[in-house]
């Protein structure tokens, strides 16, 4: 089954997706008014089944949470949330173990946190 990641932020969301086991990123997005149209594009195009959102604790949890909302009552797919408590930890390690740029770390880590997210789900 395709499934996709999604590691929700204030200025950036992260996107993974998974095709027979195999987890894959993509560029994050700016979020703003376009994000949503842009999930429907990505569930399209992957030909997607389930939809994962990282959910964080605390304050911005809140904000996740009338994301998912929003997301859930636009699909006809299931969308569920998954704790994502030190993902980007991991995301940042696997960054730093690759020896990635620098100057790329914020074109990417949203995505590989959204990569960490779906290795819990499939895992």
């Amino acid at each position: 089954m395709n499934v996709l990641a999604i590691d929700y932020g204030s200025k950036r969301v992260g996107f993974a997706y998974s095709i027979q086991g195999i987890i894959s990123t993509l560029p994050p997005a700016k979020n703003d008014k376009n994000i949503l149209p842009h999930i429907q594009d990505l569930i399209s195009q992957f030909a997607i089944k389930h939809v994962y959102v990282g959910l964080s604790e605390g304050e911005f949890a809140a904000k996740t949470k009338v994301f998912v909302a929003k997301l859930s009552s636009m699909l006809e797919l299931p969308v569920e949330t998954v704790e994502e408590a030190i993902s980007t930890i991991e995301a940042n390690q696997i960054y730093k173990n690759n020896s990635r740029s620098k100057k790329d770390y914020k074109k990417s880590i949203d995505s590989l946190a959204a990569a960490v997210i779906l290795r819990r789900v499939i895992n």
